[in-house]
């Protein structure tokens, strides 16, 4: 009998475990940060189609909302000094996986992000999305995270001090298939389009309390230098990085090598916790030999990270 349920004695129930007050702001952080992806897709969405030369827009933060926000969750846990910026999505990179420059081999192998991709609608018969599943690889995912894991073999090392973003989340595409930068859209579209774009990139750096943005191609630097020097927070740094797309003639004249010296002359190797660079073409140098204190100047001491060409898509 129904009744008969309130004569049994009552079970006590277990106290819920708190959460560390350390591990509650992390979350919080990434909370924040995906609150603040979901009002700029909102805000994208209400804009009118751009129009030619674009006939599909991918919105992988809809569509692939479920690996990314995994992502996210994961890996975007408290502040970070640094930020790695691309562009907007490619193709075959988060327009598949919802992960930032996100080569699928990558994002299954060694960030481990797993869940489900529906389809983008309407869907470019030339650009289906396999989600995880997608054989095909992105090269400047692969270049980017292919770098990244050889200098930090475990990703949570990478992610303590660093975290990657792209300006737009949103992937253009003209009839034939081919990418449509932003730099591209017809000036009526482009500008209200770029101006939210890079009104989240400020709340971005704001609740990650980024204090230096590596701009992965030009048109990222640019936008970034914008938007912070608008925004009054020249306080943040902004230095650029060549891009790793193919399309980029200087990426494939030994991008690796490029990014490397970079990283080292601006001291994020030695924000990493990287000493050397052995098996790298660094020739085994002092990671922080270009750029003394800056790992202190972004607020760590040595060791703390234990723990550009033609417009390229991301």
């Amino acid at each position: 009998m129904e009744g008969a349920v309130g004569l049994e004695p009552e079970a006590e129930e277990e106290p819920e475990a708190e959460e560390e007050p350390e591990a509650a702001e992390a979350g919080a952080v990434a909370e924040r940060f995906l609150r603040l992806e979901r009002e700029q897709s909102g805000l994208l969405r209400a804009l009118p189609p751009p129009g030619p030369p674009v006939t599909h827009v991918y919105r992988p933060l809809d569509y692939a909302w479920e690996p990314h926000s995994r992502f996210v969750r994961a890996f975007c846990r408290g502040p970070k000094s640094v930020l790695f910026l691309g562009m907007n999505p490619g193709p075959f990179g988060m327009a598949q996986t919802g992960v930032p420059f996100g080569e699928v081999r990558h994002v299954r192998e060694w960030l481990q992000v797993q869940g489900g991709v529906q389809r983008p609608h309407p869907e470019h018969p030339k650009r289906p999305v396999l989600g995880l599943s997608c054989g095909r690889s992105e090269v400047s995912g692969a270049r980017f995270w292919g770098l990244i894991r050889r200098l930090c073999p475990e990703p949570q090392r990478f992610f303590t001090h660093c975290f990657v973003h792209n300006h737009c989340p949103l992937l253009f595409l003209s009839a034939s298939g081919r990418n449509v930068p932003p730099s591209a859209l017809p000036p009526q579209h482009r500008a209200p389009l770029l101006g939210l774009c890079d009104r989240a990139l400020v709340g971005a750096v704001r609740v990650l309390s980024v204090r230096l943005v590596l701009a992965l191609g030009r048109f990222a630097e640019h936008r970034a230098r914008r938007a912070l020097a608008a925004a009054g927070m020249g306080g943040v740094r902004v230095e650029g990085l060549p891009h790793p797309s193919p399309r980029n003639p200087r990426a494939n004249r030994g991008w690796e090598r490029m990014v490397l010296s970079r990283l080292r002359e601006l001291g994020v190797l030695e924000v990493l916790g990287v000493q050397g660079e052995e098996g790298l073409g660094g020739g085994g140098e002092s990671a922080g030999k270009g750029a003394p204190g800056l790992g202190d100047a972004l607020g760590h001491g040595q060791g703390m990270g234990d723990g550009s060409g033609p417009q390229c898509p991301q």
